[in-house]
């Protein structure tokens, strides 16, 4: 019977929700693939082409908290279904739209569409599942849902080859409301039982956390410069500084969103193995900052590496929402989890706007070669990034950092703690001693 329920579940609450986190990403990440489409139909330059695909970013994230609010009051299953809606609105109008407005308007309409998708994922698993299953089961759901960037590669490119773009989009824009019409009519609704009698579940709580702030940064700088490069910026590096042609990029970005799939599982994997032990999922954070700079260098300073390795491991870490998500689960209750994931999506999709526009804008800085940019505005472009992301990781690693120091401190003078209550009572003995001329007839 536990058997039975728990497929039962997957059936109806799992998979509908991967199925909307599948259409996010694949509409995230497409416009990489087809830029160069954009840019022969429309005349769009590398600015407006930037903004254009960041400006999913922008309302994504400006969308977050009232999306939040509205998952808390409302769940999962209503407020996805109508969102998905919007999408399939936008998929459409930006399927006929022959201006750069239009087309703007149409890829802001898609980002507020799909600013649910994860979210909503992730509410309906707090609800519905077990929490010590939790961690695990996001891994699944960013794992599926990533299939939309594996999608977005040579899938799309063949089906490029026989149609276009726009009836691509038309596709995507039926899909997306087929799905919205799966979750309201499949899921269950399920309210909630508050366990903070005494203290309310409002927003403040969450940004009135340190931890978060303390975490927070670092996931952003992380996590949304990855979906900007992922999801944009690879494809134009790859092209200038790799000088692939257009069969070997459709092949590297395959192979990416493979590894960003697969990225997902590993994650899931390891935070529900680490939690199990007792283990702050803290400390994975901070090793996968450490590892996506590592490859952000490798790119920067031309090491001589593959380049698949380096964009690999970029790849992976756009998936690091899992391990993120599985720190806001632990520092929040379930009341909170809408609010919680959406502030910390908020500073995500912030970043990936910001990293994705001012990479456009510090790139036009340098004139184009047969359409082609240098390597050095791609290595200030992305060097830009990288500091900030350091900064980011000091600010996380300080409590770490004084822990080790009170810690350490006793130890370098060699000598243990007590010996230094024993020096301080001898030399109190010593000062407070009054030292007397001597008799010489004395008898000592």
């Amino acid at each position: 019977m536990q058997v039975s329920g728990a497929r039962r579940l997957t059936a109806r609450v799992f998979l509908p929700f991967a199925a909307g986190y599948y259409l996010s990403y694949l509409l995230r990440t497409i416009n990489a693939l087809i830029a160069s489409h954009l840019s022969s139909d429309t005349g769009l330059g590398t600015a407006d082409l930037g903004l254009l695909t960041s400006v999913y970013f922008l309302v994504f994230a400006a969308a977050q908290i009232p999306v939040g609010i509205l998952l808390d009051r409302f769940g999962p299953r209503r407020v996805q279904s109508v969102l998905l809606l919007l999408a399939a609105v936008g998929a459409g109008l930006f399927a006929v739209s022959t201006g750069f407005l239009s087309l703007l308007i149409a890829r802001a309409m898609i980002g507020l569409g799909v600013a649910g998708a994860l979210t909503a994922g992730l509410k309906s698993i707090i609800l519905w599942f077990p929490r010590e299953r939790v961690a695990l089961l996001n891994g699944y759901m960013v794992m599926l849902g990533s299939l939309g960037a594996v999608t977005a590669t040579a899938p799309v490119e063949h089906l490029l080859a026989w149609m276009g773009w726009r009836q691509l989009f038309e596709i995507l824009a039926a899909a997306t409301g087929a799905t919205a019409i799966l979750i309201y009519v499949v899921v269950p609704e399920r309210g909630i039982v508050s366990s903070m009698a005494s203290t309310p579940a409002t927003l403040s709580s969450v940004f009135g956390d340190r931890r978060f702030w303390r975490m927070a940064p670092l996931s952003a700088t992380c996590i949304g410069s990855a979906w900007s490069l992922q999801g944009f910026w690879a494809s134009p590096w790859l092209t200038d500084v790799e000088g692939l042609d257009r069969a070997s990029l459709v092949r590297q970005l395959f192979i990416m969103s493979i590894v960003l799939s697969c990225g997902a599982w590993v994650f899931g994997m390891t935070v529900h193995y680490i939690k199990r032990r007792g283990i702050g999922v803290e400390t994975v954070l901070a090793m996968v900052a450490v590892l996506f700079i590592s490859a952000e260098l490798a790119l920067i300073l031309r090491a001589s590496l593959p380049s698949i390795l380096p964009w690999s491991v970029v790849a992976i870490v756009g998936t690091a929402t899992v391990v993120s998500f599985a720190v806001i689960a632990d520092y929040f209750p379930p009341e909170l989890a809408g609010r919680a994931n959406g502030a910390l999506n908020v500073l995500h999709f912030g970043w990936a706007f910001l990293a994705q526009y001012a990479t456009g804008l510090i790139l036009e800085q340098w004139s184009a070669n047969d359409g082609h940019r240098t390597v050095q505005a791609y290595q200030v472009a992305f060097g830009v990034n990288v500091a900030l992301q350091i900064a980011a990781l000091v600010w996380f690693s300080l409590p770490w950092g004084q822990h080790l120091a009170s810690r350490m401190r006793p130890i370098a003078f060699f000598v243990p703690d007590n010996v230094f209550d024993v020096v301080e009572s001898v030399s109190s003995y010593e000062n407070s001693v009054v030292l007397i001329p001597a008799d010489h007839d004395a008898e000592w």
